[in-house]
């Protein structure tokens, strides 16, 4: 699409938002439906607004409201069949009735909840159709919105649910009635309105119209800029443009595939015309905007669900332990970057082709909100308050300048983009609210948990090996969002089973839910990558992997020595395990590339990855033992470089 190496244009970049994030593919309304859904997405807002700062409603009445505004749009913006996408039509006569059963969902618990609340364990006839009839529309909604994988595993976990007794083995349960079954889901908080709808109902809508309001600010464009002028001269610069700015990025989108679309329009073509292969490209932005979720202070939308299942923690809690695995990561894409450009001698930009330093270091201030949203939660602050306070830290920072000052106008345009961005992620979390309430129900958890213990032996680590092919199946089909609820309730137990520490089982499931959009064959992240950069997409995906090899060995480094999480540790050790990571993690980058100082011989390539391996896995002999094959891997570089340099001027 971008083979020219030009900038993908705005109408491109919606294109392949469409074609590989469901979420993005919505319909382009005008008239009078325009204006419903533009009204009904600023009333989504101003709602959740408004429960932000004055107090949250009790919980059924926060999360049906929440549902209910997120159903109906869902039914008006996005069509039933793929093809209609981003077509200028009116929404079918059948999306409109379920729009409007949307609307009787949603408003039932706010008009009955004194009579509910007054026979809690018993439902009427009227109660059966109006629960049935919110499974229903929100399998339909998730369908629409999110994709066929995460519905197709609702729908069978429903069925589970129902006929536990022809089950084979420790599957088999009871069994639940319909009636049973529907109560469960929409008249508890176990099933639908249960803790995943929650956290995207209170924290996670707070965060995206955080999001929004930054994106109207310039702060993407910015992120890309400061990447220039910090890295843009360094050896093969755009590729590491692309890996600062995507880190950056994350904090403002919670999709990998959104984060790839909007930078790497700005950063593939310029790695192309600097002489990088198009799949080598697209596997940069791809490895580093799939980053983008891990990165602290804002993490994937998941990281906010961690909050409400591991219990006991706050999200700073989270954020802190995660940052020094992101960093990792980051460091890691970085290092293969780096020896990748070596070995085919790229340049960094020129002088002429970077932007004036000056300028954009005038501009620093724009990142204030992203400081701001750390010390607040450092502070103890609650997410909520601290969501608030950055938005309105936005907006006083974009009034300082004229061409970043967010106007009345921009600040409806916000409220409207942030409630859009949030339909995928309500119904995401809606859907995995029907599996956490049938693995609730049924005991699935821990039979599941015992199942995956028993199948590798009760061992650690094929026990995470089981687990991470889990996730990244899931994570293939799924969002993060659903692949965490399902795999924090199936797999995450057996780690802790264990031994291991909550927050490094949960991180685990967490850092592969994601790792999945760069992974073949379904990789999303990497196939939008190839749309932008003309590139071949498994190839793409193949080396997006590659290069971000890094995220499949950290999390092992943090269920091994959870130090690295700043769980029970000391600064000096944690400077220990930090340095020897990165060494390690050099280390294979060179022996997976085939290049250091200078092109690595086989035997040098298998000492790398082995070395770094052994400087990885946190224990007190292997970190001697790879770091003597380090310092010998190193000297060897110079020792032979040396001799090759001095052999043809002795023949001269």
């Amino acid at each position: 699409m971008s083979n020219n190496g030009e900038t993908l244009s705005q109408e491109e970049q919606q294109k392949l938002l469409e074609k590989y994030d469901p979420e993005a593919g919505t319909r382009k309304l005008t008239g009078i439906l325009g204006w419903i859904v533009f009204l009904g997405l600023l009333s989504f807002s101003l709602f959740q607004l408004y429960t932000g700062i004055f107090g949250m409603l009790t919980a059924q009445l926060q999360r049906s409201i929440h549902l209910g505004f997120a159903l109906s749009l869902i039914f008006l913006l996005f069509p039933a069949r793929k093809k209609d996408r981003g077509v200028k039509h009116k929404p079918a006569w059948y999306d409109i009735i379920l729009a409007i059963a949307s609307v009787v969902v949603g408003a039932y618990w706010p008009m009955m909840i004194d009579e509910l609340v007054m026979r809690a364990g018993v439902i009427t006839q009227v109660d059966f159709y109006i629960g049935l009839l919110a499974v229903l529309l929100v399998l339909e909604a998730t369908r629409r919105a999110v994709g066929m994988p995460i519905t197709i595993i609702a729908a069978l976990f429903l069925l589970y649910a129902i006929f536990g007794q022809q089950m084979p083995g420790f599957l088999a349960h009871r069994g639940l009635s319909l009636e049973r079954l529907i109560q469960t889901m929409f008249f508890t908080t176990e099933g639908i309105l249960g803790t995943p709808l929650g956290v995207s109902a209170t924290f996670i809508f707070l965060f995206l119209l955080f999001g929004s309001f930054l994106v109207k600010t310039g702060v993407g464009q910015y992120f890309n800029d400061l990447a220039v002028s910090l890295a843009g001269k360094a050896t093969g610069g755009p590729a590491k443009v692309a890996i600062f700015s995507s880190a950056l990025q994350g904090t403002i989108s919670g999709s990998s595939v959104a984060n790839v679309v909007t930078s790497g329009s700005f950063t593939i073509p310029m790695m192309k015309k600097l002489g990088y292969k198009k799949e080598f490209a697209g596997a940069v932005e791809a490895a580093a905007s799939t980053g983008g979720q891990l990165m602290p202070p804002i993490m994937g939308a998941a990281a906010f669900l961690m909050v409400e299942f591991i219990g006991g923690v706050t999200y700073w809690e989270i954020a802190k332990a995660a940052a020094i695995p992101a960093l990792l990561y980051f460091a890691g894409i970085w290092i293969m970057t780096h020896f990748e450009a070596k070995r085919i001698g790229l340049r960094g930009l020129t002088k002429e082709e970077m932007p004036n330093r000056k300028e954009v270091l005038k501009k620093i201030y724009l990142l204030t909100p992203i400081l701001a949203v750390i010390v607040l939660l450092m502070s103890g602050m609650s997410v909520t308050r601290a969501a608030l306070w950055s938005i309105v830290i936005t907006i006083l920072v974009s009034a300082i300048r004229k061409e970043t000052r967010i106007g009345f106008r921009g600040m409806i345009e916000a409220l409207v983009d942030g409630a859009r961005t949030a339909l995928g992620v309500a119904a995401a979390t809606a859907a995995a609210g029907i599996i956490v309430g049938v693995v609730t129900k049924t005991g699935l958890g821990l039979k599941l948990a015992n199942g995956l213990l028993d199948l590798a032996g009760g061992v650690l680590i094929p026990t995470l090996m089981l687990t991470m092919v889990a996730a990244i199946v899931l994570g293939m089909g799924s969002p993060t969002t659903a692949n965490y609820v399902i795999t924090s309730t199936i797999a995450a137990p057996a780690i802790i089973l264990l031994g291991v520490p909550d927050l490094s089982a949960h991180l685990f499931v967490f850092y592969f839910g994601i790792i999945a959009d760069i992974t073949p064959p379904v990789a999303l992240a990497a196939f939008a990558a190839a749309g932008v950069s003309g590139g071949e997409p498994i190839k793409t995906g193949v080396n997006s992997a590659k290069l971000a090899i890094a995220a499949f060995i950290i999390p092992y480094m943090f269920v091994l020595s959870p130090e690295l999480l700043m769980i029970d540790t000391t600064w000096t050790y944690l400077i220990w395990v930090v340095f020897t990571a990165l060494a390690g993690m050099m280390a294979i980058g060179a022996g997976v590339i085939g290049y250091w100082v200078r092109k690595l011989y086989w035997f040098e390539r298998i000492a790398g990855i082995v070395g770094g391996l052994l400087l990885i896995y946190p224990e007190g002999a292997s970190d001697i033992i790879g770091l003597v094959v380090f310092i010998v891997l190193v000297a060897l570089q110079y020792v032979i470089k040396r001799k090759d340099t001095a052999k043809p001027q002795t023949a001269n």
